[in-house]
């Protein structure tokens, strides 16, 4: 390098650290950019559907050693039944389903519990909630200051979150729990590769519990929440949320139970279905395929595929294998409505005890799942397992004919 060109370099490298100086000024000096208070609307149009599916994965810790872990799909199929004075009447079905984390071969989602709701919620996400419904879980959050925000703005909101403890703890009503979220926005952020306004939720609760009915019950619950919200303000709700969470209650017995995680959700859209026409095409691929005892029907759900007489090993969960290439067959038509979740609910005939058939459909429902997500029709965030036992029949369980209609198979590809 000559003495001209070494001159040149160190009188380009004082320009650059002088405009470096001149932008980082001009960044402090400028206020950030603003969000019209407008952006964070809730909007309501009565007919909408949309799901929510979030995935959790948890970590339980009695007495602080972990003594398992699960991962939990929660599955929410939301309409709008009405708007009026501002006011989305939302009708809900919230459906849970658990797996166990590490057990070889588990692949399919167990369906747990199934609650339904109805509830207003306003332009600024407020809900209007009779106390008896269990869900949503967690109340007015998240909710918006109806003002202009720019990144670092904060807020605060009262919320609360609604328990069942029916079974564990003999609490017969929903209980309530109230907190304070703190609120950030955040600016822009990605998600999936597209970027959306975000915000952060935050916040601590604890409570001690009136003595319940068992002489098992808690006498504390601490918890926290921290999570990141993306919303999208066209749609005007969510398009997205991420959560840490941690919840801790010591029991009466003096065991400490712990729930450890992380959460993640999307909010999807569900396009109008055409049940007639889907159910149709269905028949139709049914008679080219040459599927033996196969029917299709429409449902509130969705369109249901039954198999019935479906061949397992005696008393077992294991498919014949003449059965799997009517799966296959199966698995052609799936593969074309890859867009909706589907369910897999088992169904029995009339026999042994009910606690034996119940847990022999559910098995029987997962390892059709489990063979149609092996084949790629769906991951299996995006199938849930029921077993129903023999509480729906569709023939008379008195006779062998009716009890082979009986032991069936459902697939029911799902609306929303």
């Amino acid at each position: 390098m000559t003495a001209d060109t070494g001159t040149i370099a160190a009188i380009m490298r004082q320009i650059q650290k002088i405009l470096g100086i001149a932008l980082w000024i001009l960044g402090a000096v400028l206020p950030a950019p603003l969000v019209k208070a407008e952006e964070f609307i809730y909007k309501h149009e009565a007919g909408d559907k949309y799901r929510i599916l979030s995935t959790v994965h948890e970590d339980v810790y009695v007495n602080r050693r972990l003594s398992h872990r699960s991962e939990i799909l929660n599955r929410i199929a939301v309409e709008v039944r009405q708007v009026e004075n501002g006011l989305g009447r939302h009708g809900a079905v919230f459906q849970t389903a658990e797996r166990a984390v590490g057990q070889q071969g588990e692949q399919s989602f167990q369906w747990a519990r199934e609650y339904e709701s109805e509830f207003d919620r306003d332009s600024q996400g407020y809900l209007g909630i009779d106390k008896k419904y269990f869900m949503p879980v967690v109340r007015n959050v998240p909710v918006f200051p109806n003002q202009d925000l720019k990144p670092g703005d904060t807020w605060t909101a009262e919320g609360y979150e609604m328990h069942d403890f029916r079974a564990n703890f003999g609490i017969n009503e929903p209980y309530r729990i109230p907190f304070t979220a703190h609120y950030v926005f955040l600016g822009n952020r990605e998600w999936r590769g597209q970027e959306y306004p975000a915000f952060s939720v935050s916040y601590r609760i604890f409570t001690e519990p009136e003595r319940a009915v068992g002489n098992m019950y808690p006498v504390r619950i601490m918890g926290a929440s921290d999570q990141v919200v993306f919303w999208n303000p066209a749609l005007g709700q969510a398009a997205a949320y991420q959560e840490h969470f941690r919840m801790i209650f010591e029991l009466s017995n003096g065991v400490t139970m712990e729930f450890r995680g992380n959460a993640e959700a999307e909010i999807l859209e569900s396009e109008a279905m055409d049940k007639q026409q889907v159910a149709d095409d269905i028949m139709e691929d049914i008679a080219r395929l040459g599927l033996p005892d196969i029917s299709v029907r429409e449902t509130d759900e969705g369109i249901v595929i039954t198999m019935e007489n479906i061949q397992f090993q005696a008393d077992s969960a294991i498919l014949v294998p003449s059965e799997q290439d009517k799966l296959d067959k199966i698995a052609e038509i799936l593969v074309r409505y890859k867009e909706r979740d589907i369910l897999v609910g088992g169904h029995t005939a009339l026999a042994g005890t009910v606690a034996g058939r119940m847990q022999l459909s559910q098995e029987r429902a997962g390892a059709v799942a489990d063979y149609l997500i092996g084949k790629d029709v769906r991951t299996p965030d995006r199938v849930v397992v029921r077993g129903y036992g023999a509480e729906r029949p569709v023939a008379d369980n008195r006779s062998e004919e009716g009890r082979r209609r009986n032991r069936r198979v459902e697939i029911t590809i799902l609306e929303n």
